[in-house]
C-alpha cells in the first residue's frame, strides 16, 4: 500500500452509531425542556464531542445542563446494546489491511468508555486495541487536526503517510489540517444524499458509500513522492 497508516473515525465509519446517539441527544435535551430536531442535530454536532456539544447548547439557550453528560452516557448504552450494528463490510476491509500488512487505529470524538463499550458490542474492540485513540487525549477535538496528529505519532507514522476516512465534516476537516489524505464514507444510517459532495468540497480526496468499495480506493491512491535527494 502507498501509505503507512489507516486511521478510522469510530462512530458512523465503523458502527452505524449516529442515529442512536441523535435518539439519546433527543431524550436527554427534552428532560431538561430544550427542544431541537433529529436534523439540527445531525447537522450542528455530527462528529464532534459530546463535550463540545453540551458547551454548544448551553452557550445557545443560556442555560446549563447539570448531569447531562451521565443520563446520556446510561440512555446511549441501552440503546447500543439493543440495536448497535456494525457498518456492513468492515471486517473484510481490515482484514484486507492485515493481510497486506498494513496498521490501522482508530481516532474518535468519543470517550474511552464509549469507544470500548460500543466497539465490544460488535466485535471491534479486540481487532483495534490497544490502538484507539480518544479526544480526551488532546487540548482540541475536531476540527482541529490535533486528536489525528497525535494518533500518527502514538502509531509512529508521518502525517503525510497516513490516510483518514471518516464521516463528518468536522472528520473531514481535521484530517485536512493534519495534512493527511481524508476519505469520506457514507455507509451510515444518518448520512444525507448531500454529504458526499460536502465531503468532497471540504477536502476528501475521495468519498464511498459502501465499506465493500473502501478497500479498491486505497489500493489505487497514488503513491508518496520520492524523498528528496541530499546533496
Amino acid at each position: 500500500m502507498n501509505f503507512d497508516l489507516v486511521i478510522f473515525d469510530c462512530d458512523g465509519v465503523l458502527i452505524d452509531s449516529e442515529l442512536l446517539s441523535v435518539e439519546a441527544d433527543l431524550a436527554c435535551l427534552a428532560e431538561y425542556g430544550i427542544d431541537l430536531t433529529a436534523e439540527e442535530i445531525i447537522e450542528r454536532y455530527t462528529g464532534i464531542s459530546l463535550a463540545a456539544m453540551l458547551a454548544d447548547v448551553e452557550q445557545r439557550r443560556g442555560k446549563k445542563l447539570p448531569g447531562f453528560a451521565g443520563r446520556h452516557r446510561r440512555h446511549l448504552r441501552r440503546l447500543f446494546k439493543a440495536g448497535l450494528r456494525p457498518i456492513p463490510d468492515v471486517v473484510a476491509v481490515l482484514d484486507g489491511l492485515d493481510s497486506r500488512g498494513c496498521p490501522a487505529c482508530v481516532a474518535s470524538s468519543g470517550t474511552p468508555e464509549r469507544i470500548e463499550h460500543a466497539l465490544s458490542l460488535v466485535g471491534l474492540y479486540e481487532r483495534f486495541q490497544p490502538n484507539l485513540f480518544s479526544t480526551v487525549a488532546v487540548a482540541r477535538g475536531k476540527p482541529a487536526p490535533d486528536l489525528f496528529l497525535y494518533a500518527a505519532a502514538q502509531m509512529g507514522a508521518m502525517p503525510q503517510h497516513c490516510v483518514v476516512i471518516e464521516d463528518s465534516i468536522p472528520g473531514v476537516s481535521a484530517a485536512v489540517a493534519a495534512g493527511m489524505t481524508a476519505i469520506g464514507c457514507t455507509g451510515g444510517s444518518h448520512c444525507r444524499p448531500e454529504l458526499s459532495a460536502r465531503l468532497t468540497a471540504q477536502g476528501a480526496v475521495r468519498v464511498t458509500h459502501t465499506m465493500s468499495a473502501l478497500l479498491p480506493i486505497l489500493l489505487d491512491l497514488p503513491g508518496r513522492a520520492a524523498p528528496t535527494p541530499s546533496r
